[in-house]
């Protein structure tokens, strides 16, 4: 294979769609199941509590797992190791399909975050090494727009496939699916082969101890809150948005469902044409910082509940696409603060904060709800937005050492 500074154009994209499918397929393993919750929840006879456990158990057991799957990531191979994330969460939506019990569900939660855990650092490993420098905001971009088309495909799916056999041929069908895609990464392995990280590693490296120190350093701390905030903004809007608009505006459940959609397809628009913007942009700092401000002022305006219910989806739409151009540069965030050798841990600890944003938060949303409190949904988005700016503005430009 060609090295990453002398691939032409068409190499670049092989290399880029194999990722992408790989991410895709992970986002939509993550939707499939809930997808069909209300067929589950009537056949299994459990609530929704309950099932809505079985969505904590995955995203806690991939947030534990990520910065792990980082370090074998480094130590084994990022192909090797997202291969065997692709095997556990196919094996995770075929374990639902034949669940007979709440217990059996619980165990297809823990494979399939397992699995889940591997996407973030060995994808990041792989586009940082196989992929030209001047096209990896492409390869960013493109990486995160394959997640948005997971999440739109994954309900599509289910709802047809469910009307077509059930909920277990539909999560079976899943699974069916990720062992095709499986079968294609395997045909396409040689575009993704990527030399262990570990191997590059200076003689005096100072192991376990050094890493967890790289891990620890301001840069990496600061991208982990980083990435922590966004999860808490995203979580408020696809979880509680509808409500609040619902409670804030008087919004029909149609104008809210609407407004959702406009925020998401902002966001997908976003990211694409923030491939183009890191490509040439110098100062990754600055796109984020403009992008969150651009977001954090249509948030407010929306929590001062200043603009008619039928502006909604115009300004959810213009907020997620002024927070997506902002993706491809927080990724190169990471990378400007990642020592060489150590893509794989870094990428899996910070991206964890996404799992941690989205296990800490959704509670105390519901609390605002139920007090009433629609526009503190809106304000909480607003100082997760302008919080991350401080995160960005204040981020040590030099790397941690790397041993």
């Amino acid at each position: 294979m060609n090295s990453a500074a002398t691939q032409s154009l068409g190499q670049s994209a092989r290399i880029i769609g194999l990722v992408a499918l790989a991410h895709g397929l992970s986002h939509f393993f993550q939707i499939a199941t809930a997808a069909v919750f209300p067929l589950i929840k009537d056949d299994l006879q459990v609530s929704y509590a309950l099932l809505g456990a079985t969505v904590a158990l995955y995203y806690t057991v991939s947030g534990v797992f990520q910065t792990l799957a980082g370090f074998a990531a480094d130590r084994f191979g990022a192909r090797r190791v997202l291969f065997a994330g692709l095997a556990l969460s196919t094996a995770g939506a075929a374990l639902a399909g034949f669940a007979h019990s709440y217990g059996m569900l619980l165990v297809a939660a823990v494979v399939g975050g397992i699995g889940n855990s591997v996407f973030h650092p060995c994808n990041f490993s792989i586009l940082n090494a196989r992929v030209d420098k001047a096209r990896l905001g492409y390869a960013f971009s493109w990486h995160g727009i394959a997640g948005y088309l997971g999440y739109a495909v994954a309900p599509v799916y289910s709802v047809a496939m469910t009307a077509a056999f059930d909920w277990r041929g539909a999560l079976l069908g899943a699974a069916a699916v990720g062992a095709l895609v499986i079968l294609f990464l395997a045909l396409n392995a040689g575009w993704i082969d990527v030399e262990p990280a570990d191997r590059r590693r200076e003689s005096g490296h100072g192991g376990l101890a050094t890493d967890l120190k790289v891990l620890a350093s301001a840069p990496v701390l600061m991208c982990f809150g980083y990435f922590v905030l966004i999860a808490v903004a995203f979580v408020a809007m696809q979880n509680f948005g509808m409500v609040s608009m619902g409670m804030l505006y008087g919004a029909s459940p149609a104008l809210a469902s609407t407004a959702l959609t406009a925020y998401l397809l902002g966001g997908a628009a976003g990211i694409f044409a923030g491939g183009f913007v890191a490509v040439r942009a110098t100062r990754h700092d600055l796109v984020a910082v403009s992008g969150m401000a651009l977001s954090a002022g249509f948030m407010f305006v929306m929590a001062l509940a200043w603009i008619p219910a039928a502006m909604l989806p115009v300004f959810l739409a213009a907020a997620g696409f002024a927070t997506g151009v902002t993706n491809p540069s927080r990724d190169f965030i990471v990378r400007e603060a990642t020592p060489a050798g150590a893509a794989g841990k870094v990428y899996g600890f910070v991206y964890s904060g996404l799992d941690v944003g989205s296990i800490a938060t959704p509670v105390f949303f519901g609390w605002l709800l139920d007090r009433g409190q629609a526009d503190a949904v809106f304000y909480t988005v607003v100082v997760a937005f302008v919080l991350s700016i401080g995160m960005v503005l204040n981020l040590p430009t030099r790397k941690p050492a790397a041993g």
